[in-house]
């Protein structure tokens, strides 16, 4: 049984333990806040951008002089997965779902007879895959000296993917990411970023507006497809960065009302302890005293 030394420090390490954890809740709410305005923000552009790319790749369809990143290289036998997760931790299973995902896919590749690529950004999901995948590391993309992220930091990364692709290194490259919901649910997503994939655009009932671009669908296709994949990937980025912080309030939330009955019920054990040495001493001061 500790003495009653002991359940005192256990109490006031609790009580710094739950100081920390509720100050890292409120700083993940401030930073969610502005984290969800970001990909708020930047998802209306995204929509936009990919039904104008999708009205374009219908209209291109299949042709021989479609772009080779609509097109692809006609086969999916290498294929790049880009892992995008957190560089810190304590924020719940947010790394770790986003990971799973992406071994799952891998290994499903592999089994297949398929040719698996992985180029991580993040270091806690690179931490998480290298137990089983890191034979199939390609590279790694560090954003820990990123205080803000900005249209650069995907440029750089879509740079990287598509000089990989013009070089012949992959057939298809697959993203994952977790995409933002609520502050409680961030859902682990997989998405296609070469060869491009555009929903088909949807048509309003009663409008039969037609385009005619310059110049050639191909020209157009050809120039944005390579800044509909910095898009995309900064999309996901966004979304990550305010799935991160809405799970990491969360944990903190139930790390600070875990320790608060910790501390409670720590307390009764020190009170009964205390009630339990005063009682024995008075014991022994009756027992003395009927000595005499």
């Amino acid at each position: 049984m500790p003495s009653l030394k002991d359940l005192k420090n256990r109490i006031e390490s609790v009580k710094s333990t739950r100081k920390i954890t509720k100050a890292m809740q409120m700083v993940a709410a401030a930073k969610l806040r502005r984290a969800q305005e970001a990909a708020e923000a930047g998802r209306p552009y995204a929509e936009r951008f990919n039904a104008v790319m999708g009205q374009l790749a219908a209209s291109v369809g299949s042709s021989e002089s479609a772009p080779k990143l609509l097109s692809g290289t006609g086969s999916d036998q290498t294929q790049l997965l880009i892992v995008l997760t957190a560089e810190r931790g304590l924020c719940g299973g947010f790394n770790g779902n986003i990971a799973k995902l992406a071994r799952y896919q891998a290994e499903k590749l592999i089994a297949e007879g398929k040719t698996v690529k992985i180029l991580t950004v993040g270091k806690k999901g690179r931490e998480v895959l290298k137990r089983d995948l890191s034979d199939y590391f390609i590279g790694h993309v560090d954003l820990s000296e990123v205080k803000r992220l900005g249209y650069a930091d995907a440029a750089g990364i879509a740079q990287d993917v598509l000089s990989r692709f013009d070089a012949g290194e992959f057939d298809v490259a697959k993203l994952y990411y977790s995409k933002f919901e609520s502050v409680i649910s961030q859902k682990p997503t997989e998405q296609q970023l070469i060869p491009a994939k555009f929903d088909a655009p949807e048509e309003d009932a009663g409008s039969s507006t037609i385009y005619d671009y310059e110049p050639s669908e191909e020209a157009i296709l050809a120039d944005l497809l390579p800044r509909g994949v910095a898009t995309q990937i900064f999309s996901a980025l966004l979304e990550n960065g305010a799935g991160e912080q809405g799970a990491r309030m969360s944990a903190m939330d139930n790390a600070t009302r875990n320790a608060g009955e910790m501390i409670d019920k720590l307390t009764i054990e020190f009170n009964r302890s205390r009630q339990a040495v005063i009682t024995n001493e008075l014991i022994e001061i009756i027992s003395g005293a009927e000595a005499l």
